[in-house]
């Protein structure tokens, strides 16, 4: 398989995109996955990444005023939608590992059902709180950060299982990129301690990041600098979500912890309906994409849940 790392590096000069999708939740077949990809495949990406959720906790009732709590997978596994994609789009795929809602022996199975589908590019995440957690807790005999996550895969690439057993035939290693944050990361007391966790993620092997989607470039580059500053050498991907309805200027600060712009959140003030939220986001992100190309930034990441119109026609009018 192609390393991402070597799309990253090749072609300079040119503009490229990739594009974020979200597996179908349980009980939905892959028909509007497939019609969202379908949409934007002919701006040939240079990957797709298939995001992953947590299991989510639900609680069942015992009687007697008592209740059990217990964890429920939602969405088909990200490894069997990275390998749908895959054959019928024919282009990269990094599928998300997280350590949120899963156990080492659980990321070790992945990597394995990866390693068998020949898929060897993923993005290493700490993956979100449960919903109804005020921290992050790990499951049992899981992961509390990115960083064990990193030298779990590390590990794995150097042929051993978790138990110390060496791996007969190993297959060919994984190369990952992880998360930055240009606004911080919401647990991180300051941006300083923040960075340096990602200075600590690319010592152990990162080998990018995509960052966390922002709208005021500003932040941005004033990251990249500062990252750079510190020695952090990896490519920073902008991560990029267009504005798409009303309610999102206030879900959107309060969910990804980023800020809108002045000029930005007074546009939306004006909106009067959700047709005129998905204008404007074409127009503030084709604006926003033609500033990062302009500056000399060549890659750009889509969050596209939810924005697949919104999405082609932004690209339609870059690329």
């Amino acid at each position: 398989m192609t390393r991402v790392i070597d799309l990253l590096r090749k072609d300079k000069g040119e503009h490229h995109v990739s594009f974020e999708v979200l597996p179908p939740l349980k009980g939905n077949g892959t028909e509007a996955l497939f019609a969202t990809l379908d949409k934007l495949i002919g701006f040939d990406p240079l990957y797709i990444n298939i995001t992953t959720h947590h299991s989510e906790y639900i609680f069942r009732e015992l009687g007697g005023g008592q209740y059990e709590r217990l964890r429920v997978r939602r969405r088909p596994g990200t490894v069997a939608i990275a390998s749908a994609i895959s054959s019928r789009y024919h282009v990269p795929v990094i599928p998300h590992i997280i350590c949120s809602g899963v156990t080492a022996e659980d990321i070790e199975y992945e990597l394995i059902d990866l390693q068998f589908l020949g898929i060897d590019n993923v993005l290493l995440l700490r993956g979100d709180k449960a919903r109804d957690d005020r921290s992050f807790i790990p499951v049992p005999g899981g992961h509390s950060h990115t960083s064990e996550l990193i030298k779990q895969v590390n590990r794995f690439n150097e042929g051993f299982f978790l138990d110390g057993t060496a791996i007969r035939h190993p297959g060919p290693k994984f190369h990952f990129g992880v998360a930055a944050y240009p606004e911080k990361h919401e647990e991180a007391p300051n941006l300083d301690l923040d960075m340096r966790y990602l200075k600590l993620k690319q010592d152990l092997g990162a080998e990018y990041a995509v960052t966390q989607l922002f709208y005021d470039n500003k932040k941005y580059f004033a990251f990249v600098e500062k990252a750079r500053a510190m020695g952090i050498t990896i490519p920073i991907i902008p991560g990029i979500k267009p504005f798409t309805k009303i309610s999102q200027l206030t879900m959107v600060p309060k969910t990804f912890h980023c800020d809108f712009p002045v000029e930005l959140a007074s546009e939306a003030l004006k909106c009067k309906t959700d047709d005129d939220a998905r204008q404007l986001g074409i127009e503030w992100t084709t604006e926003q994409c033609r500033e990062l190309f302009k500056e000399g930034v060549r890659d750009i990441h889509f969050y596209t849940m939810s924005a697949a119109d919104v999405m082609h026609e932004v690209c339609k009018r870059l690329l």
